[in-house]
């Protein structure tokens, strides 16, 4: 299988303001190398980890849906991030912190984060997602996760032993600096568990509620051997990920095969 590329982009956001975060991410898309096939953003992009949803989000036809298309179509990569969006249903409006995939023919998929981080009374203003989104890009199947799904194993395990569900395990996040450790923890592990390449894009700077966000974006081979790390500062950077290791590692250490048959019920 072709290799496949993936370009990280670690940055502030702006609190609450679309615009501003809208107009500085197209800056920053317009610079890429021409050669990339995955663009990923961090955790509600356009406006932060807001719990203002009711005020700020948008449906799927809105300016941002719209704008990930534009640029995904111009710029020929597939983007991917979370946004609030709003659904409506007999005139009653349902929150969800909804990871879109978008690809460059105008077509998307998402996954709206399972696991609310009722910490942050996240759980008080979104409704949670039921289901994974697993994609495939040339021959490479990829898992899309956020933030606090990052937390609980058994929503990211393979669950078939026999023949792995994906390849790569991507986090989009919003993860506090206090808590750092846990992040790169986690993300090695999950790496290690699956056997699988695990990429955790994270924000960088203080929130509008003062909490300040470290970065630490990651990628973790399934080793758990850390193939790029940045912690404090702004970074784009894209990394070019191969199979023939990915199917090596594998098989020469056929872990997966040992590991449990199941079902995810709910």
């Amino acid at each position: 299988m072709p290799a496949l590329r993936f370009t990280l982009i670690q940055t502030h956001l702006f609190w609450e303001d679309k615009a501003a975060n809208l107009q500085m991410l197209e800056q920053k898309l317009r610079q890429l190398p021409e050669d990339t096939h995955v663009v990923i953003l961090p955790e509600m992009f356009s406006t932060g980890f807001s719990m203002q949803p009711e005020l700020l989000a948008e449906t799927m036809e809105d300016t941002t849906v719209t704008w990930m298309k534009n640029l995904a179509a111009e710029l020929k990569i597939i983007l991917t991030g979370s946004i609030m969006v709003r659904e409506e249903e007999d005139g009653s409006p349902t929150y969800f912190n909804r990871l879109l995939w978008v690809l460059p023919n105008g077509q998307l998929g998402y996954y709206d984060k399972r696991h609310l981080f009722a910490f942050g009374d996240e759980d008080k203003h979104y409704t949670p997602g039921t289901k994974r989104l697993i994609t495939s890009v040339n021959g490479w199947k990829i898992n899309l996760q956020i933030c606090y799904d990052l937390r609980f194993p058994v929503w990211a395990r393979q669950s078939n032993p026999d023949s792995p569900e994906y390849d790569v395990l991507i986090y989009i996040a919003n993860w506090p600096e206090r808590r750092i450790h846990s992040w790169k923890t986690l993300l090695a592990a999950r790496a290690i568990e699956n056997q699988c390449y695990v990429i955790g894009v994270n924000r960088v700077g203080d929130d509008g509620k003062g909490i300040y966000h470290s970065g630490d974006s990651m990628i973790v081979n399934p080793l758990g051997e850390v193939l790029y790390h940045k912690a404090h500062e702004e970074d784009i950077f894209t990394i070019e990920l191969y199979q023939n290791e990915l199917q090596q590692i594998r098989q020469t250490l056929p872990f997966l095969r040992d590991g449990d048959h199941f079902q995810l019920l709910s």
